[in-house]
Order: structure tokens, then C-alpha cells, then sequence
């Protein structure tokens, strides 16, 4: 669904059916330790583009909306984690380094990428 932000993020719902008022990040309603969320938030947010760029089924996202000082300003803080292998993943742009190494293509495209480094440019 498109944020008020206009990307698309699949955390993000809204319903204004039958003049119902209903804006929620599901992502940040699971975190009890996050703010509150405000529309204002998703235009900040990094989800979507994570989501864009790994759509590993085992990646957990989890989000926490920190309210600055004297409630000035806002960050979104988001952590990853594998649920394959119970481990925190420390760039979740790129996913778990250990389920990238059990893919066999992987190994392929990294040397393709080192080749393109190794090239002098022209």
C-alpha cells in the first residue's frame, strides 16, 4: 500500500472506507518500546527501500520510532534479523551473510562484481 509518503510499503495500512480514519505502520505497532507512530514518520523511513532491495523470506525487520530531545525531532531505528539462522544482521540492505553464502549463484556474481573492480577504468 502507498505511504503517505507515496512509496509503497507492505507495514503500511490505512482505511478511510465509509468515512472510517485508520492510518497504522504495523511494523512500528509491534514494537511496545517504539513512539508513536505519525504519518509524518514514513517519510523518513527506510523499510521500503530495505524491502526493495532483499526480499529474503527469513528477513525480520523490526522498527522502533525514537522521539528526540524534548520531543523535538524523530528518527526511525530499524534492526534485522535472519530467523533461518537466529542471527542479527548487521546490513539488512544486503541480508544474512550466511544464508548469501548458501546460495550458489552468489559466489558467481561477487567475482563478476570483483572483476569489474579489478578493470582499470578508461
Amino acid at each position: 500500500m502507498k505511504t503517505p509518503n507515496g512509496r509503497e510499503c507492505p507495514e503500511y495500512f490505512q482505511d478511510f472506507h465509509r468515512q472510517r480514519s485508520k492510518q497504522e505502520c504495523r511494523l512500528a505497532k509491534r514494537n511496545p518500546r517504539s513512539a508513536r507512530w505519525q504519518p509524518s514518520d514514513c517519510s523518513r523511513c527506510p523499510v521500503p527501500d530495505i524491502l526493495h532491495a532483499n526480499a529474503s523470506p527469513t528477513l525480520r525487520l523490526s522498527l522502533n520510532i525514537k522521539a528526540g530531545f524534548l520531543g523535538i525531532g524523530r528518527r526511525n531505528e530499524v534492526t534485522a534479523t535472519c530467523t533461518r539462522h537466529n542471527v542479527p544482521i548487521a546490513d539488512p540492505y544486503v541480508g544474512c551473510p550466511q544464508c548469501n553464502d548458501e546460495r550458489p549463484g552468489m559466489d558467481l556474481f561477487r567475482q563478476a562484481l570483483e572483476g569489474l573492480d579489478d578493470k582499470p577504468q578508461e
